[in-house]
Formats: C-alpha cells, sequence, structure tokens
C-alpha cells in the first residue's frame, strides 16, 4: 500500500500513530469507557476481542489503521482509520473511528479530522476523502456532516450490523476544492472551543 505510508501525526494534545498490537491493552480500556462495544451501530471491540480487532486492522489490505493517543498521558483515546483506499483515483476513506466516551464531545474528533483530512488532500494530494457510516448512526452522521462533507446518498441493504441485522449505509464525500473552506471553519471550531 505504497500510497498510503506508515506516518504519525500529531496536533493539540493528540496524537495519530500506527495502530500496532502494544495498543491492546489502551484499547481495551477505551472501549470500557463507557462500554462502547454495546452499540449496534458501531464497530468498537469488545473487551476480550480487542486483539482479534487489531489483527484484523493490520490484516486488512486497503486500511490503515491508527490508535488515537493522548499525548500528555500516553493514554490511548480510541482508534481511526484510512481505508478503501484508491491509489489509481487518489481517494481514501476516513472511519472505523471511535473514541473512548470520556473524551467525546470534545476537541478529540475535530483534531483527528483535521490531520487525516490534511494528510490526505495536502500530503497525499487526494481528489476524494470518502465517509460512510450506518443509517441509524445520527451522532455520527451529524459528525461528519459537521466536517463539511456532502451526502451522496443512501447504500440500501449495504452491510451486516454486529447483530446480524442489515444496515443501509450513509455516504458521503469531500472534493480538494472544499477543503480549505473546511479546514477554516476546523481550526475556528477548535480555537472558538479551546479550553480557557
Amino acid at each position: 500500500m505504497a500510497f498510503v505510508e506508515p506516518i504519525t501525526l500529531r496536533e493539540r494534545g493528540v496524537r495519530l500513530e500506527p495502530l500496532a498490537l502494544s495498543h491492546e491493552e489502551g484499547l481495551r480500556l477505551a472501549a470500557a469507557d463507557g462500554e462502547l462495544w454495546k452499540l449496534r451501530v458501531t464497530s468498537v471491540p469488545e473487551p476480550q476481542d480487542t486483539r482479534a480487532y487489531i489483527e484484523t486492522a493490520l490484516a486488512t489490505r486497503d486500511r490503515f489503521a491508527f490508535a488515537v493517543v493522548d499525548e500528555a498521558t500516553n493514554a490511548v483515546l480510541g482508534s481511526t482509520s484510512f481505508h478503501d483506499i484508491l491509489p489509481a483515483a487518489r481517494r481514501v476513506e476516513i472511519g472505523y473511528t471511535w473514541y473512548r466516551h470520556s473524551v467525546q464531545r470534545s476537541h478529540v474528533n475535530t483534531t483527528c479530522k483535521l490531520l487525516m483530512m490534511g494528510h490526505a488532500f495536502d500530503t497525499l494530494g487526494c481528489n476524494v476523502v470518502g465517509w460512510r457510516t450506518d443509517n441509524y448512526n445520527f451522532a455520527s452522521q451529524k459528525a461528519i456532516e459537521r466536517l463539511g462533507a456532502k451526502k451522496d446518498g443512501v447504500i440500501r441493504g449495504h452491510a451486516l450490523r454486529r447483530d446480524g441485522t442489515i444496515r443501509d449505509t450513509v455516504m458521503y464525500s469531500m472534493r480538494t476544492g472544499e477543503w480549505p473552506e473546511a479546514r477554516a471553519q476546523l481550526l475556528y471550531l477548535l480555537e472558538r472551543n479551546k479550553p480557557a
């Protein structure tokens, strides 16, 4: 996967580093903060499945997974990935994103997306960055729209949920020409919500 090479990205006290087996305990603790695996519309691993979750992420050819780490404490806050990587089309998607409950609705997601979108558009030269989410994951849809992504549509009967039901998938994207305005908005949101 020469298009997306291993890299560590950091800003505002958040570090995205390549996911590794050494993150197993940290991810297990992050998932336990809020028992996130109980949400039927996410892919958060159950505690006993954390190692398999990491191994699957590392073995998936068109996915590059990050551990999200607090720079001050080195605590693992969650995980996020580039996936469905299409070098010829210069397109990546951002997904498999989840954070421990205690940092949700904080600067963490906005910072991670700013880092990943900046890397995709400014370093990799992507034409498009995409996102997808469960049609019932309204919090995720709102967060994606807050980034400035445009809703492309819904793929019906697209994937299985962990409970065996079949989900519809809501697709979003952002084109390279839309990135400068989205970046300015994300920076504005981060500055506005900066702790005093």
